[in-house]
């Protein structure tokens, strides 16, 4: 029976996540359960393609992408992959209707990764509209659940909530993608002199990202409005202990938000919720 396998795929999409990432496991926690499952599903999927350009050192990098992008586009045509991540991701773009051009500008910022260890102006636009917006509408075909309408008015929330997520990992990451990776995010910034002025210019474009992403939020189908807050109060939450460090601590720590704060975190945002004072 094909279900028992889907449930194995979704199950090893959930395990992927709550491995990887505590704050995007909490988020889908609070997420209306009929969610929970595409969710995972889609993140299973852009970890496994973000660790073979990031993790994978002294493997043939170009060519395991190359090899999971084919696998990727079969999957989704044949409605199964013996690949139990790719199985669950399949069915979310099947079931949700997700464009497959969002699946193809996400695989182009990861083979960015491979090519490219600085950018410009134009190319960094690129990269996190693939890296992260595209990923940020994927979702939102899951929580529009075919209204296109509600889809379209919350588009641009929905972008800039992801391109606020990257821009926080890029600080938050400086020193292991500079040090270990070979590789500058931000144009015309070197991180090896990265400034109290660099810090700043970027804090106001996270800033202006997360304004306009919380007025989508609050319009988000009822379902997922908790979780998605919840994912949004963390990364404010990781946005703000950064703020109020020093440029050069960020290039020599990676900074994170401790357990125990993420738990304080989500009973205040349940709060918020139930009160509807997001």
């Amino acid at each position: 029976m094909k279900e028992l396998f889907d449930k194995v795929s979704h199950q090893s999409s959930k395990m992927v996540t709550q491995t990887y990432s505590t704050s995007f496991s909490l988020g889908i926690y609070c997420l209306d359960k009929k969610f929970h499952q595409p969710i995972y599903g889609i993140y299973g999927f852009v970890r496994l393609a973000d660790e073979i350009v990031d993790s994978f050192q002294g493997y043939p990098k170009a060519e395991l992408l190359q090899d999971f992008k084919k696998q990727t586009y079969a999957a989704i045509e044949q409605g199964i992959s013996l690949n139990p991540i790719l199985n669950s991701f399949q069915k979310v773009v099947n079931n949700c209707h997700i464009d497959h051009e969002l699946i193809e500008t996400f695989l182009q910022s990861m083979e960015a990764d491979l090519l490219q260890t600085s950018h410009n102006s134009e190319s960094i636009k690129n990269y996190i509209l693939g890296s992260a917006e595209v990923v940020g509408l994927m979702c939102l075909r899951v929580f529009t659940e075919g209204n296109s309408e509600k889809y379209l008015e919350l588009k641009d929330a929905a972008m800039r909530l992801g391109a606020a997520f990257q821009k926080i990992n890029f600080l938050r990451d400086l020193q292991a993608d500079y040090k270990d990776l070979g590789r500058s995010y931000f144009p015309g910034i070197n991180p090896a002199k990265f400034t109290r002025e660099d810090k700043e210019r970027i804090e106001i474009e996270i800033e202006e990202d997360f304004d306009e992403a919380l007025k989508g939020i609050k319009k988000l189908p009822k379902g997922s409005v908790f979780g998605v807050y919840t994912a949004y109060v963390y990364y404010r939450a990781l946005f703000s202990k950064i703020r109020a460090l020093p440029s050069e601590q960020i290039l020599s720590e990676r900074i994170r938000i401790p357990n125990n704060l993420k738990i304080r975190l989500l009973l205040r945002s349940y709060v918020k919720f139930r009160m509807n004072v997001l």
